[in-house]
């Protein structure tokens, strides 16, 4: 991984590349992260049985996982925008592996809160510094270069249910040890990533002031940034709960009503969250392209029909309508972190943790409040309560237009 700079003449301002090799390890380590992540739900079943968990328990696990990845981020974001350090990624992904190994041996279920937990901080460091250093190598097509991160980390996500389908289910709880392998993998890539990283500093968008002079929130006032991150927020809250339904409960939900085995219902979930990976790389692109706030309306509300009618519909309609979902749905993250690090031009790292980590927050609180909700009237219920949060992707209408910063780029 190299310099990919090239110099204006007389003008003394550095004109990058796209650095894609960059982006790639990026979007691998992404992968290898978010796979190790969503062994977690994949295994709910098991622990649920093994350890005789209730409902409100399950949930009590992705809350546990959820803080601990949530609360740091936006910390380790702002420290990181002032302090880089090259190489805390491949810390984290450390906090990951040791988790790893707790969560294969764990006795009971208070360790497989604490091993949750563990992987949850390494995902806290992950996940800002990473968006930053693709922010670094875009080559200013910051929705692209988020967009391919964000991919590789959806389709980790959809292959975690698939493995354990394959390896957990079938050899128990101890097998998750061999899953550290690819936190290993993934150390060696992110050793590299932060080699690069300490090299191209001059990249760092803190110390690029004079490239955002268009940003988005420059022509905006106080008030109206802060309104318009508090919009975003509320998508992410439309977005995640409605995600933590299907992600933590759509095994539960076809096992219950549909009556179909663990193992079948496992690849009912990868092919969702398959989906999900497959639709995640249009935003960024389609946002650079057409303007960010198009595609969040098109992504968060156009699922509303979907989601309204998928409660009553038969096994076959509710894997065809939850693949739709996971690819429209898929699209809104990019488009709403792009927009918000326009509101907020200079704070990448500190953006990115907010964005992160309220979506991991809001995900584990949701998750086990849905829990309780099934355990006091059922998963079908909580199914029909969710199906109307993507109608708050109305709130759109309140986000301020892009057609002049565009006009002016």
């Amino acid at each position: 991984m190299h310099k990919n700079t090239s110099v204006s003449a007389g003008s003394g301002i550095t004109a990058e590349k796209t650095v894609f090799p960059v982006l790639f390890a990026l979007s691998f380590s992404h992968m290898m992260n978010d796979t190790l992540q969503s062994l977690i739900p994949s295994i709910y079943p098991l622990v649920k049985e093994s350890f005789k968990l209730s409902f409100a328990q399950v949930g009590l696990i992705t809350l546990t996982f959820q803080l601990t990845a949530s609360l740091l981020q936006p910390l380790v974001g702002l420290y990181t925008d002032k302090y880089p350090k090259p190489y805390s990624l491949a810390i984290g992904m450390g906090f990951t592996l040791i988790g790893l190994v707790v969560l294969s041996m764990a006795p009971d279920f208070g360790m497989v809160l604490f091993s949750v937990g563990l992987i949850g901080m390494g995902s806290s460091v992950f996940h800002p510094e990473a968006s930053r250093i693709a922010h670094m190598a875009s080559g200013g097509r910051h929705g692209m270069a988020q967009s391919l991160f964000q991919v590789g980390g959806n389709a980790g996500s959809s292959m975690g249910p698939l493995l354990a389908a394959m390896i957990i289910v079938p050899f128990g709880q101890f097998s998750v040890i061999w899953f550290s392998l690819a936190a290993l993998l993934a150390i060696i890539v992110l050793s590299r990533v932060g080699q690069w990283y300490k090299n191209n500093l001059h990249r760092a968008p803190a110390r690029k002031k004079k490239t955002y002079d268009h940003a988005l929130g420059h022509r905006l006032s106080r008030t109206q940034v802060i309104w318009s991150i508090v919009v975003l927020l509320f998508l992410i809250f439309s977005k995640y709960i409605y995600m933590t339904s299907l992600t933590s409960y759509y095994t539960f939900y076809l096992m219950d009503k549909f009556d179909v085995s663990v193992q079948a219902s496992q690849v009912y979930l990868f092919v969702f969250l398959f989906a999900i990976a497959a639709g995640t790389f249009f935003g960024g692109p389609l946002g650079d392209r057409f303007g960010r706030k198009y595609v969040i309306w098109f992504s968060i509300l156009g699922i509303a029909p979907f989601t309204l009618i998928l409660p009553y519909v038969n096994l076959f309609w509710t894997g065809t309508l939850t693949v739709l979902i996971g690819l429209i749905l898929s699209s809104a993250f990019s488009a709403i972190l792009v927009y918000a690090q326009e509101l907020i031009p200079g704070k990448v790292g500190m953006v990115s943790g907010l964005f992160f980590g309220f979506a991991f927050g809001i995900a584990g609180i949701g998750s086990a409040i849905l829990g309780d909700i099934a355990d006091a009237t059922s998963i079908e219920y909580v199914f029909k309560m969710c199906s109307f949060l993507p109608l708050l992707g109305l709130l759109t209408v309140f986000l301020p237009s892009e057609k002049r910063k565009r006009a002016e780029m």
